[in-house]
């Protein structure tokens, strides 16, 4: 049993409860109840949240790219270096650098990831023995971390949306929609050895990457499960997308294919406030990373017009250059000050902003990874994050300010435990295997940046 000075429960906060996991789930709360001494106490206890977008690889990159080259920088010149960078991962990298993220996601308060990934093939983009191969050292990342993995193969056909062939780093991307099948059908087939709460779903790049018959393929192959999709990150982007397909990239996907709650459309930085409000009423969750996003320069997604019209959205840590659960979320609420000149923006009519927006991203990730988490319930994952509300940033807020205060003014280091679906691996602020990760991630390194100095 789990025993809590305070649980964020769905009516709100709750004082000294109790709670029972079997088998990943939550099974029992009591409510004003007296701790047993077996119970592992903790001080106060929230839904934890999923990471909805995750390129793990790109962790090892985090620092590399803050040199500004001669010229104008953009996310396409970081793109450039990113795919040289590819070309020395072996699959050993990729997992030893899958495993340090994803042990950093479960310090930061995270409970699941939604790896969406794009890096299938070797350097010379020939298929491995096993099409998988890559991704089951994602998912041996996953089982060695103990987070919960919603794996999202990524289909990539074409070089861009002019239909240029894959070139460079890009041939580590390509499969055919047949081979694509292929992919997801050895994926699911992998996964059965993982936890229960591990999930498959697909991930068709973006509209720059695959064709729009590609596209129809694909979602008639695939009908359950979530469907993930880079859309209207850059504006050269949108401008291509609406030369070539005749609309914006949001509506172009509203207008053309049946979009529902197993969506997630990730970035959507660049809408219309219609686009925002169809794409609300559509059920698909904003997938957000707000760091990345300020990182490449993307631009400023329409957080108040989504709220207006009721949208869903997540959080991600994308790049993973700075993997933190809070300054994502303050990211998010302060991308929109700025852009407004007002405060308080990502909040309907009024109320608590910090508590907006953690419970709307906890929700929101759990919906697009589609884990039966975002809440502390009975029948509910165990996706469960505990912090310490004696640290100094919050010692001296009620409950009622307690969100606003962990999301504005604490950072990370508040976390002492984390839960993915009742697996308990983050204890007194650290994980359990983190000498292990950390020492494998360590070894990874050194053997690529001597490559990187070789080459």
């Amino acid at each position: 049993m789990i025993f809590a000075k305070r649980a964020y429960l769905d009516k709100g906060w709750t004082p000294n409860v109790r709670l029972a996991v079997h088998d990943g789930v939550i099974a029992e709360i009591l409510e004003n109840a007296e701790p047993d001494k077996n119970d592992l106490r903790v001080d106060t206890l929230l839904p934890a949240l999923s990471n909805l977008h995750s390129h793990s690889f790109q962790r090892a990159m985090a620092g590399m790219t803050e040199f500004r080259a001669k010229g104008r920088e953009s996310f396409w010149t970081w793109r450039d270096l990113m795919y040289r960078f590819l070309d020395r991962l072996t699959p050993d990298h990729i997992r030893a650098i899958a495993g340090l993220a994803f042990m950093e996601m479960q310090e930061a308060g995270f409970a699941a990831v939604g790896e969406f990934h794009y890096v299938h093939h070797s350097p010379d983009g020939k298929t491995y023995d096993n099409p998988a191969e890559l991704s089951l050292q994602i998912m041996e990342a996953a089982r060695e971390t103990g987070i919960g993995l919603t794996h999202l193969p990524v289909l990539y056909t074409r070089g861009g949306v002019d239909g240029e062939p894959l070139a460079g780093g890009q041939l580590r991307f390509g499969n055919t929609v047949a081979e694509f099948s292929e992919l997801v059908t050895r994926c699911r087939m992998a996964a059965n050895d993982l936890p229960l709460d591990t999930r498959i779903g697909v991930a068709p790049h973006s509209l720059r990457a695959v064709t729009p018959d590609d596209l129809s393929h694909v979602l008639a192959q695939h009908p359950t499960g979530p469907i993930h999709i880079h859309i209207a990150e850059q504006v050269k982007e949108v401008a291509e997308v609406q030369s070539r397909l005749g609309a914006r990239p949001v509506q172009w996907l509203l207008d053309s294919v049946d979009i529902d709650d197993r969506w997630c459309l990730i970035h959507a930085t660049h809408m219309t406030d219609a686009e925002t409000s169809n794409m609300a009423r559509s059920g698909a969750i904003a997938g957000l990373c707000p760091i990345t996003e300020a990182n490449l320069g993307d631009g400023i997604f329409n957080g108040a017009g989504l709220i207006a019209a009721h949208g869903g959205f997540g959080i991600g840590t994308d790049s993973n250059i700075n993997i933190t659960l809070t300054e994502e979320l303050r990211s998010l609420e302060y991308a929109q000050r700025l852009h407004r000149r007002e405060r308080n923006v990502m909040v309907a009519n009024e109320g608590s902003v910090g508590e907006t927006l953690y419970v709307g991203a906890a929700k929101g990730g759990a919906q697009a990874l589609n884990r039966d988490a975002g809440a502390i319930a009975v029948g509910k994952l165990a996706d469960l994050v505990a912090i310490d509300s004696n640290d100094p940033a919050l010692a001296v807020l009620g409950d009622s300010q307690i969100l606003d205060g962990y999301v504005f003014a604490a950072n990370d280091r508040v976390v002492t435990d984390l839960w993915s679906a009742g697996r308990h691996q983050v204890r007194a602020g650290r994980h359990v295997a983190r000498e292990q990760i950390v020492a494998s991630y360590r070894r990874a390194m050194t053997n690529l940046t001597s490559a990187l100095d070789q080459n």
